[in-house]
């Protein structure tokens, strides 16, 4: 495992995991708590996947407690991380990361931090590690995908949202 911090945000943290090829394909270690303490003392607590068609836009959403360890299991994402910590000197800036079933980067998004992604590929697999048990919607905060304080160079203009993710005020 390799990684490194995000340039635009010091407190993200880009993983690259370790790819074993052969003739049957590849060994992928996704997970190992060993490896994982040079972030700190993280316990994870729950594991998510969604699925999405092309286009679609899940997030940006997040809270102040729930470490997120993200990537993709197949096909290909943007995945776009928001600092939304009012005290930070990274305030509201963003950074955007290609996520894919080729690459294999994991994005280690810490507490304070918006997390969302956009679908490139015509399917994807989305997969979380939280360290918080999911307390549902109104225990998060949303952050409209276009909101233009944050202003994020999204490649397309009319991405497939959910209902809160359409309906979320700007900041």
């Amino acid at each position: 495992m390799r990684y490194e911090y995000s340039n635009k945000l010091p407190d993200v943290a880009i993983i690259q995991p370790d790819i074993f090829y052969d003739y049957r394909g590849e060994y992928i270690e996704t997970w190992n708590i060993e490896n994982y303490k040079v972030f700190g003392d993280i316990e994870f607590k729950q594991d998510d996947i969604s699925t999405s068609v092309k286009h679609t836009l899940r997030g940006l959403h997040g809270d102040f407690e729930t470490w997120k360890l993200v990537s993709c299991m197949y096909g290909s994402l943007l995945q776009v991380v928001v600092d939304m910590r009012e005290d930070s000197e990274t305030y509201l800036q963003y950074d955007m990361f290609s996520i894919n079933d080729k690459n294999r980067k994991q994005i280690l998004v810490p507490p304070g931090f918006a997390n969302g992604h956009l679908v490139m590929s015509e399917f994807g697999i989305f997969s979380y590690k939280q360290s918080t048990l999911y307390q549902g919607a109104k225990a998060q905060f949303t952050v409209r995908w276009d909101d233009p304080k944050v202003n994020i160079a999204w490649p397309i203009n009319n991405p497939i949202l959910s209902s809160r993710d359409k309906n979320a005020k700007l900041l």
